[in-house]
């Protein structure tokens, strides 16, 4: 079945393009485009009083349909930002101790990896990273007040098994688990009901959740970094006509809000949510479409010369090998975006995408095969 009809406005405005990068930009979805202009219509009318319809609907609305994803007990539980980053160096700042032991994987994405080296260059982190299987068991150590990890590496499309192993050992005081399921997040249906009280669980709108920039998200567990350090004045937002004094904080997942952002990115991910309820589409019923659509691409075995490292839950495939950079080059020169990594060429399937536009890959592919690299 083809849910082209979806994205018109993404397909029509660059008609010879293959898109298959969906797991870096996904297109949006028309709904965004309905989202947005609700946000802006909102903004001329209600002027002022805009951020009261935000705090009392839109945000209300993203929580909602957030927890219902992740089976989430209390959707007051999340806080939004406009990107993950800002939300790590939030939750940092909260720890309870002056140099956090930080053991992370060694496949984490640019915001962590960055920031983390650059905190551990400055002494202000003891950082270690490990491969991505040996998380588990060098948490178990006992030796760390901070685990970090991905979901599905961004890279490598490496799952992480044992969350429930990590969460079993999160404490208020220490160690705290982070699991950032940006590559997870609508792309795996997950299910954090048995370990909500005990982790915490970054995600946001750009890529499964077809939202575009600027819905990031976090899930904090109850009780654990009630007044984080790095603060803005929307952590006590029911608090600011009242007399100033002191550093208030929210009892829920709002006490790791910042300040003043755009909104526009939760109005269209609440029509990009409400569209794929209307339509039926969970993250089990789209996956099994892009997994007919992976399956179609893999039968014909179109890049012998390199190796699939990425695991089969995932939504992309990740293919590693010298020829990656020059194979990347090429795709785009014929109007077919996928994304680089280093030596790993990222193929990322979506709900715009058909068999037709497989079959289409599959051709420009031999294209190359039989000219540029012949």
């Amino acid at each position: 079945m083809s849910y082209k009809r979806l994205f018109s406005r993404a397909l029509a405005a660059a008609p010879g393009r293959l898109h298959f990068a969906a797991h870096s930009h996904h297109l949006w979805p028309d709904a965004s485009w309905d989202g947005h202009a609700e946000a802006w219509q909102d903004a001329a009318v209600l002027a002022d009083h805009k951020w009261d319809r935000v705090f009392g609907a839109v945000i209300p609305e993203a929580q909602s349909q957030i927890a219902a994803e992740l089976a989430l007990p209390d959707p007051a539980s999340i806080a939004f930002a406009p990107n993950t980053h800002e939300l790590l160096v939030r939750i940092v700042s909260a720890l309870p101790m002056d140099r956090p032991r930080v053991l992370a994987s060694d496949g984490e994405f640019h915001s962590f990896r960055r920031q983390s080296l650059r905190w551990a260059e400055a002494g202000r982190i003891a950082l270690t990273t490990v491969p991505l299987e040996q998380v588990v068991e060098t948490a178990e150590s006992g030796q760390f007040d901070l685990i970090f990890a991905s979901q599905v590496q961004f890279n490598s499309g490496k799952v992480l098994d044992g969350i429930e192993h990590l969460a079993a050992l999160a404490r208020p005081e220490g160690p705290w688990v982070v699991i950032d399921g940006y590559h997870g997040f609508m792309a795996l249906p997950t299910d954090l009901s048995a370990i909500a009280d005990r982790v915490f669980y970054l995600s946001g709108g750009y890529k499964y959740a077809m939202a575009g920039e600027g819905a990031c998200f976090l899930h904090a567990p109850p009780g654990f970094g009630p007044r984080p350090e790095y603060t803005g004045w929307f952590a006590a937002f029911d608090d600011l006509a009242a007399k100033q004094g002191g550093v208030g904080f929210a009892p829920d997942g709002r006490r790791y809000l910042g300040s003043t952002f755009d909104p526009s990115g939760l109005y269209r991910f609440n029509a990009v949510q409400r569209t794929l309820t209307s339509e039926g589409l969970t993250t089990a019923a789209i996956s099994a479409h892009c997994d007919g659509l992976k399956a179609r691409f893999l039968a014909a075995n179109p890049l012998p010369d390199l190796s699939l490292i990425s695991e089969p839950r995932v939504r992309f495939l990740a293919f590693k090998g010298e020829l990656a950079p020059i194979l990347y080059d090429l795709l785009s020169d014929r109007g077919v975006i996928t994304d680089l990594r280093d030596d790993v060429l990222r193929i990322g399937f979506a709900l715009y995408q058909s068999e037709d536009d497989v079959d289409d890959l599959l051709a420009r592919l031999a294209d190359i095969f039989d000219t540029a690299l012949a």
